[in-house]
């Protein structure tokens, strides 16, 4: 039976749903992908969906990466309240880095959670693995009114921890292979049974940007993609749910023109200038999955030494070519909104074109078998936002990625669960 009241998180009020509310994550999903197939004819759903429902552009969280949008999508909120800003961090008071997918480092509930202490049914599948705890926060699974999975290990799934047992074996299909196709097309499909058998009140879907770091808009392998979510859309769609799709961040082209990666080594920089390890660069792109994107991004912090001339370093980081931001905390926290405590003394932003490394020879870049593809700064801020029904919505900068649960709950409690 779906939930009667309105629910608050953090703050800001989200519709009881009368049908399903989901938000769709695509990974990575830079709009082009989605221009390119529609006009292919190879999303007929998506082309309905977006000339009946509500088309807009949205802005992500900075900096565009993984975690910190997937949170303010759960949230609802930015980094400065959930406090998730990276995929990894730097820990000053244990001098460690860190990845950032400890649930040790969520400051705020997720939307699920309060969702689920007022009583409705959640469930949430995500990609990979990372991501599974945090998104999983605060839910209890011993009560069959919730369900957090990752297509990376549904094998090891159980009613304990997840809410189910062996997802892999209930859906019917194995276990996917990490970069590939398949570990998204797994999200989907549970999304479609979990719809049909378990009808929850509230679901969120999350995939992973493999195929888009692999692959520009106009290549086979991106059409293929979006041929295959296409379907699942339509699916859900006609299962009548609510549904609003978005992403937590583009992706821009990478490289020079015969393919190299285009890359400002900033740790090399700063060693020459203020001593061999007296600054530290952070990336917080950085994840176990390297075959991405080689730990390449256009964000990055650096924690500066003692007595330095922040103003200074500013300066010099600003005229070189590629970055086209550089700040100190205090003005990155403004604009970003981010967790003052767990960024470092200054932040520093690539262009388009260009990313962010620390020394040349840490990056291990054998594993990119095309030319690289990455995100993290402003232009990879713009996303989809996209809800199969009509709605009176902003259009970005003041609509963000991180308003999908609060829209789709909007638009689930417009209509009357189907007969």
């Amino acid at each position: 039976m779906p939930i009667s009241t309105e629910v608050t998180a953090n703050g800001r009020t989200y519709p009881a749903p009368r049908v399903c509310a989901v938000a769709i994550c695509l990974d990575g999903c830079e709009p082009a992908y989605l221009d390119v197939a529609i006009a292919e004819g190879l999303m007929p759903n998506l082309k309905r969906i977006r000339e009946t429902g509500t088309d807009r552009l949205a802005h992500s969280v900075i900096p565009s990466f993984t975690n910190p949008n997937n949170l303010s999508i759960a949230t609802g909120r930015p980094p400065a309240v959930h406090g998730i800003c990276g995929n990894y961090l730097f820990e000053p008071e244990t001098g460690e880095e860190v990845m950032m997918n400890d649930v040790r480092f969520l400051r705020a509930p997720t939307v699920f959670s309060k969702f689920y202490e007022a009583g409705a049914r959640v469930a949430v599948v995500t990609a990979k693995d990372k991501l599974r705890a945090l998104l999983g926060a605060g839910l209890r699974f011993d009560e069959d009114r919730a369900i957090c999975f990752s297509s990376e290990k549904s094998d090891q799934a159980t009613r304990a921890e997840n809410g189910i047992e062996d997802a892999s074996a209930w859906l019917g299909r194995p276990v996917p292979e990490v970069y590939s196709a398949d570990l998204s097309e797994f999200v989907f499909a549970a999304g479609v049974k979990l719809l049909k058998d378990w009808q929850p009140d509230l679901m969120y879907l999350s995939t992973t940007d493999y195929i888009q770091h692999k692959f520009a808009p106009e290549q086979q392998g991106a059409k293929d993609f979006y041929v295959m979510f296409d379907r699942y859309l339509g699916e859900l769609d006609a299962l009548g749910a609510a549904i609003v799709v978005t992403a937590d961040h583009g992706m821009k082209p990478k490289h020079d023109a015969a393919g190299a990666p285009n890359v400002v080594y900033a740790q090399d920089l700063l060693d020459d200038w203020l001593g061999t390890a007296a600054a530290r660069v952070i990336l917080p792109i950085t994840d176990p999955y390297v075959v991405h994107h080689g730990a390449l991004g256009a964000f990055a912090t650096a924690y500066l030494p003692e007595g330095a001339d922040t103003a200074d370093i500013i300066a010099r980081l600003q005229a070189v070519h590629g970055i086209i931001e550089v700040m100190d905390r205090d003005a990155a926290v403004r604009r970003f909104e981010l967790p003052a405590d767990r960024i470092g003394d200054i932040v520093m932003i690539s262009g388009e074109t260009m990313t962010i490394g620390t020394s040349e020879n840490r990056h291990d870049l054998a594993a990119l078998k095309e030319p690289l593809r990455s995100h993290g700064g402003l232009t990879e801020q713009e996303v989809p936002f996209i809800v199969n029904r009509v709605l009176e919505l902003p259009g970005a900068p003041e609509l963000r990625n991180f308003d999908a649960f609060h829209y789709a709950c909007a638009a689930a409690a417009l209509q009357e669960v189907p007969a």
